[in-house]
Formats: structure tokens, sequence, C-alpha cells
């Protein structure tokens, strides 16, 4: 579990970012439903290095599963749609310190995160494995003791791992999945702590049968984040998602980009 201090730590930097990110980036969100009609543009922040949730298109654009309920959102407000990159680390000082209106993000539920922003009901899910070499001898996490571990800094498996991992784990974290992707194909490291989709594409990349899922970490809901106190704002959109979940809309875009259905979720 991460103690109280890690936490603040956590904490710390956090804010820290926060305040970099203000110094040089325009606030341009809206604050209200209102505001974002009349505003005319709905401004999203999204991941763009989490295929097939956030991917970028050959025009290199941000595209993906959360590009498009992004942008099945805009239609729905009647506005247009500005998708703005972020990162794992940046997104949440990004939603807090105004440069978007709410993040479509892949961001999982947590409760540390809830006490940050406020979530809107899930709209796509995701399971977390410990993804590795083949020759590693790791079945549990107790096993990664003496282990170089990878991992995405601030994501859900950063969580996950950290919470299980025994002492004399080595954790390394990256910038993001891309790196820590990276890390395991060229043996950086013995493992990565990653979600299936992550998985699937490193697979794609390396020879056949080379790598493998060690044991689940944990199985994330995902949900649009927006600034606590936003009580209208955060209706909208459980409607929208509730609405387009009943009429097979955000499944349609699921079985577009993941090949499956879309998941049943609390």
């Amino acid at each position: 579990m991460i103690k109280p201090l890690q936490r603040r730590v956590f904490g710390t930097a956090a804010l820290a970012l926060a305040a970099t990110l203000c110094a040089w980036a325009p606030a341009t969100s809206a604050q209200t439903v209102a505001e974002i009609k009349k505003k005319g543009e709905l401004t999203v922040g999204m991941l763009v290095d989490f295929p097939p949730y956030g991917t970028t298109n050959s025009s290199n654009q941000p595209d993906g599963y959360d590009a498009d309920v992004a942008r099945l959102l805009a239609k729905d407000l009647g506005v247009k749609l500005n998708l703005v990159p972020v990162t794992g680390p940046n997104r949440i000082p990004f939603l807090l310190t105004n440069k978007v209106d709410l993040l479509v993000a892949s961001l999982a539920i947590t409760p540390e995160r809830a006490k940050q922003v406020q979530f809107s009901k899930p709209y796509a899910a995701a399971s977390i494995v410990l993804y590795g070499d083949k020759k590693a001898n790791i079945k549990t996490a107790a096993d990664l003791k003496g282990k170089r571990v990878g991992v995405a800094r601030a994501s859900t498996q950063d969580v996950a791992l950290t919470a299980v991992a025994p002492e004399g784990t080595e954790i390394r974290r990256f910038d993001d999945d891309a790196s820590g992707m990276q890390a395991l194909l060229s043996g950086q490291v013995d493992a990565i702590g990653c979600s299936t989709t992550v998985a699937a594409q490193i697979d794609k990349r390396a020879p056949a049968n080379a790598f493998e899922s060690k044991f689940l970490l944990r199985q994330q809901v995902m949900a649009v984040a927006m600034r606590p106190g936003q009580a209208e704002l955060l209706k909208t959109v459980d409607d929208f998602v509730a609405h387009n979940t009943a009429n097979g809309e955000l499944n349609k875009l699921y079985r577009k980009w993941l090949e499956t259905d879309l998941p049943k979720m609390q």
C-alpha cells in the first residue's frame, strides 16, 4: 500500500507540476454546460499513447476509442471538439488548472483520484496485468523480489504494482506506456505493469511467445473526469453515458476499437 509519506510526496509533486503548467499554458476551459455551448467548443484532454483507447492516426491527429467518445459527446452538445494530448502524469493537473473542460483520457476511477476530480459513470473498462518475459519466473507478486519491473509513472498500474510489490522489487517508472513497452522489448526490465491492450501491442512487435501475462494486477473501470463542484456538467455527462450505453452507440465504438463488446460496469 502507498504510505502517507508517499502520498504527500506525490501530492506535492502534482501541485508543483500544476503550477508549472499554469505558467505556460493559458486557461481555456469552461465551467458550465452553458459556457461550453456559448464558447461553441468542447476542449477535451486525452492520452495518445494508450492504443486503442488513445492513439494518433496517419495524419498524426488524436484518435482511438476515447477520441470517438469525445466526438460523440461534442456532437450531443452541438459544439466543435478540440482534442488536447495529455500524458498520464499531467492529465489531472491539466484539468485542475483549467487547460481543458474535461478528460476522456482512460482515467481509471480510484479513491485517491476521486479526492481530486469528480467522475462520471464509467464509459470503458480495462484489465491491468503484470506482463513479462516468458523466461522470467514470476507467478505471484512475491516473485517480484529482485526483479526489474517497469510502469508508467502516476498511472493506475503504478498504484496497483506499488501496492503488491515486495521489498526488494526494483520498480522503474517511465513517462508513458510506450517507454515502458520499449524497456521490456529491449530487456531493460523483466516485466511491466500494463493494460491488456498494451500487452497486445507488445505481442505484435515481439517474437512469437516471447512474453506472457503473469498475473492480474487490477480490473479497472474508466470514466470522464471533471473538476469538483460541476454538478450540472456531471449530470450532463452521466446522462450522455447512460443514453449512449442504452442505445448501443458506445458498444459500437468499443467493438470498432477493441473488437469485443463493452463490458457491463458498475
